[in-house]
């Protein structure tokens, strides 16, 4: 049976982008359980294991702020066999000034959850391995402040805190909040490696709680 662990974060800022927004960023209310997952992976990830959010915990009034920053407009091209071989790698590279962007979002500020996720173990791709192994290298990781990149919400310039609650009724309260949130992202489809489908379902916060359906529930919509 999986082990459920809850972790409390936190950070001044957040940013959960809402894929139908194309130009400028606009956060989700809350965090998606994609980003939420990539909290606990960035902790611990093995080829052996995989994070399965359960739910999310709202801890502080939603609130928001309006940020102008610079951003730039493309990315690094990969070097191809040619460039490998001896050719220039000139053509990879670009000049900052010409390429930058200056775009406003609109992010959360002041944010702390609980993540509630089952780690789960398929011995297949480790037989010489068992369950505790994982469970006690993640409880020693996360006690120690240790992590494989710094987690964040949402974007990488949000690092945020994090630690290990074992006994989340004897913390702080979530906020009594009810309301709809709407069609949310909740992770993506990396069947087709190539092509990766986004997949959504329909979220709602019920006295500041999230339930986060399971991946191969009816709920969500591949």
């Amino acid at each position: 049976m999986a082990k459920n662990y809850c972790v409390e974060v936190s950070a001044d800022f957040a940013c959960f982008t809402r894929p139908e927004m194309k130009v400028e960023r606009v956060s989700y209310d809350v965090i998606t359980p994609s980003a939420a997952r990539a909290v606990v992976e960035a902790i611990l990830w093995k080829p052996a294991i995989r994070w399965q959010v359960t739910k999310i915990e709202v801890l502080n009034p939603i609130r928001w702020v309006t940020i102008r920053r610079n951003e730039v407009g493309t990315v690094f091209a990969n070097p191809t066999a040619k460039h490998l071989k001896g050719g220039s790698f000139e053509s990879l590279g670009f000049f900052v000034e010409e390429e930058r962007q200056q775009r406003a979002g609109l992010f959360l500020r002041d944010v702390k959850y609980r993540i509630y996720a089952d780690l789960i173990f398929d011995q297949t791709k480790d037989i010489n391995s068992n369950y505790a192994k994982y469970t006690e290298m993640f409880e020693r990781r996360v006690e120690k402040g240790q992590c494989f990149n710094q987690p964040y919400l949402g974007c990488r310039e949000f690092s945020c805190d994090y630690r290990l609650i074992s006994d989340p009724p004897n913390e702080a309260k979530n906020i009594d909040e009810t309301r709809s949130l709407g069609w949310m992202l909740y992770d993506l489809d990396y069947s087709d490696l190539k092509n990766p489908k986004p997949c959504f379902f329909n979220a709602e916060m019920r006295a500041g709680v999230i339930e986060i359906p399971a991946w191969d529930s009816a709920e969500v919509r591949k």
